[in-house]
């Protein structure tokens, strides 16, 4: 069944699409008979109803695109309307009058098309074969991008453009008088004209930017200046990208030079705040420039069908972090052999590689902790106020259709019932950013869920913090979307975003951190203790919602093991069918768990345990459990890491020397390599004229 929401907007765009064609047959009919009004009124308002639609629903005219009656197909029908019903109308001469408003009108077409081919030429030249982040690109003579409606929105342009004709030949219909439909032509073909002449100015030398040859030449030179280490590969969908963001302050905490990895361009746009150098690199041939470069380890912390591509590059080691850890067969998937190592947590990840019997050798599995863990605040005992805070952060539904994935389609509802009938409760519901998105069970539940909590909000109440409170959420704000966002002109492309997102300013990382740990405070404490929260968005973070909460409710995920740390009590819904017993014996991260029913069963008895820590009997459990999947805590994770990291950049070096010796050690080896040697320094001195040359041209 469609959701409510979808019927009334596909009623809309079908209506939009039903008035357009009566927009098209009343102008036929109003210029043939004619009627001067209905043709006037049909004119403009197929027009205006074009331009409209090209800002509101661009997607639906896409759809009329694919059957070849695109804008500009529907512009110069508009056009030819006018000029059939201009002929039919008494007191305007065809051969003096109307003529030239034709070959006018065809003259702007011209120039429409024109700029259409400009655009093109302006759109490759601005093109590079990578997309920067992070580091000083200026060399390659980046600048400003050309206004958008000249450059890449051809249908507004000519939408836009066409106006004063419309208006020009509607003024004629009217006098009879072909003067106006020739000042709105003029009109329209000065602007086409003017348009197409300042967009071409992007191709002259003072606007253009550096060739692929030369953007090539300064990133292969920027990597030997900057000679990389260590970095981090990820390559996935738009929604991905929290698997990225996770690593990226254990990223930076590495000794070594860290850079980050991309391969889609959007990519590098979802990448949040971070002083570490980011290059996408979108083509594979590309991407093997990076075979020559010092780079020794890449970080992986998902799998993605470009991920092979990196792996072909034999002198660089590959570590698999993952994204998290869970009991799901996802987090040993037999892609992971491919790497050189897997890092796990602790002991139960590799037991689970183990157990799992994928192809992956227990020789290869680094247990490294979860560093990124450090800013979770440990377990303090019994809530301290009159309300007991409940984190319920279920897991999406996965893309395999188990039951037991997410809690939200069979148990959610009844959960979220029992803990909003506690008058002492106040729910954080954070449902993960994926839900709904493969069975739409899931996402209609969200909804509901999240309309339950907005309606158990409207019967509470109580003091509320006063204005000051809001006020400080607002400045925070303000100041954290400084430091972690960038703005753009709404023209602006991908070169001028590599200009104006060049090298952080120095101490930009730690300035973020203390704004975004303010920014948390002052989050929580604009809202009263007795409200209940809605969390959909990126802020606050997981880990500010496990140190807010007093109890966990969560699914089979990584969740799970990161909320551990805190020692907490938590529970986790089984939908999975299986018997109590079972779902203990299959999900180790569980043993330490309240086990919830899908109707919700044992609610009443966790938040007893709760409130009365003498009634807990789990926690001796979850402190064994918490070493079990999380490691020890001496050497803390961030060290063990470090050294994880360490020790394959030594693997790595190690190999290239064993390859340099094999190499120099085979039969006229020797002889060959200092050809190719006296040859490369004959082909580096012509390069180091040219590149002279260049510079100096530049």
């Amino acid at each position: 069944m469609p959701s409510a929401g979808i019927v009334p907007r596909r009623a809309v765009q079908l209506a939009a699409l039903f008035a357009m064609m009566v927009a098209f047959t009343a102008q036929l009919v109003g210029a043939l008979l004619p009627v001067i009004p209905l043709f006037i009124a049909a004119s403009v308002v197929n027009l205006g109803l074009d331009l409209v639609l090209q800002h509101k629903q661009p997607g639906l005219l896409a759809v009329l695109g694919r059957i070849r009656f695109d804008v500009t197909v529907r512009q110069l029908l508009r056009d030819m309307l006018i000029l059939v019903g201009l002929l039919h109308i008494d007191g305007i001469n065809p051969l003096e009058e109307q003529a030239p408003l034709t070959i006018t009108l065809l003259l702007f077409y011209g120039t429409h098309f024109v700029c259409q081919a400009v655009a093109v030429l302006v759109r490759r030249t601005r093109s590079m074969p990578f997309v920067t982040r992070n580091i000083d690109a200026s060399a390659l003579r980046l600048s400003d991008a050309p206004p958008r409606i000249l450059s890449r929105q051809t249908g507004r342009r000519l939408l836009r453009f066409s106006v004063p004709t419309t208006a020009g030949m509607m003024l004629t219909s009217i006098t009879t008088d072909a003067y106006w439909g020739g000042v709105g032509l003029a009109v329209s073909l000065a602007l086409s004209a003017g348009g197409t002449l300042y967009l071409g100015t992007w191709l002259l030398p003072k606007k253009r930017v550096a060739t692929e040859k030369q953007a090539l030449e300064w990133l292969d030179k920027w990597l030997a200046d900057y000679r990389p280490t260590v970095g981090m590969y990820f390559s996935g969908g738009a929604s991905s990208a929290y698997q990225a963001n996770m690593w990226l302050s254990t990223l930076a905490a590495l000794d070594g030079n860290p850079i980050i990895v991309l391969r889609e361009r959007f990519m590098v746009q979802k990448i949040e705040a971070t002083d570490v150098p980011i290059i996408c690199i979108p083509k594979v041939a590309n991407l093997m420039r990076l075979e020559h470069s010092t780079l020794k380890l890449l970080l992986h912390p998902a799998n993605s069908g470009k991920t092979s591509q990196i792996l072909r590059i034999p002198s660089i080691k590959h570590a698999f972090t993952n994204h998290g850890e869970s009991d799901k067969l996802s987090s040993c998937n037999p892609y992971a052999k491919a790497y050189d190592e897997v890092w796990v947590a602790g002991p139960a990840a590799r037991d689970r590689y183990q157990l799992a019997d994928i192809g992956v050798e227990d020789k290869d599995v680094i247990e490294v902790g979860r560093p990124q863990l450090a800013p979770i605040q440990p377990y303090t005992g019994a809530p301290a106020g009159r309300m007991t805070t409940v984190l319920y952060a279920p897991t999406w539904e996965g893309w395999d259709g188990n039951p037991g994935n997410t809690s939200v389609i069979l148990a959610g509802e009844n959960i979220v019932r029992e803990l909003l009938a506690d008058e002492k409760v106040r729910l954080l519901y954070k449902p993960h950013p994926m839900t709904g998105s493969v069975d739409p069970r899931a996402g209609a539940a969200n909804t509901r869920i999240q309309a339950m909590i907005t309606e158990a909000n409207a019967g509470r109440g109580g003091a509320r913090p006063g204005a000051e409170a809001t006020a400080e959420l607002a400045r925070r704000t303000e100041e954290l979307d400084a430091l972690t966002t960038s703005a753009f002109r709404k023209s602006a492309d991908e070169l001028e975003r590599m200009r104006l997102q060049g090298t952080p300013d120095e101490g930009r990382a730690a300035a973020v951190d203390a704004a975004v740990t303010a920014w948390e405070a002052a989050y929580w404490s604009s809202f009263p203790e007795w409200e209940h929260r809605i969390i959909t968005t990126a802020r606050p973070g997981i880990f500010s919602c496990f140190n807010e909460a007093d109890v966990l409710i969560s699914d089979v995920s990584s969740v799970v093991s990161d909320y551990l740390t805190s020692e907490k009590p938590y529970a986790v819904a089984n939908t999975s069918g299986m018997s109590e017993d079972d779902f203990r014996a299959n999900f180790p991260t569980v043993r330490a768990a309240t086990i919830l029913t899908p109707e919700a069963s044992g609610v009443g008895g966790l938040l007893d345990a709760v409130r009365h820590p003498e009634k807990d009997t789990l926690a001796a459990e979850r402190a064994e459990l918490k070493e079990h999947l999380l490691g020890p805590s001496d050497p803390p994770s961030s060290v063990r890491f470090n050294q994880a990291a360490l020790d394959l950049c030594t693997k790595a070096d190690e190999r290239r020397v064993r390859m340099e010796s094999r190499l120099s050690g085979i039969p006229g080896q020797r002889s060959q390599e200092g050809a190719k040697d006296a040859g490369a320094a004959g082909h580096e001195t012509s390069d180091a004229t040219d590149s002279t040359d260049t510079t100096a041209a530049v």
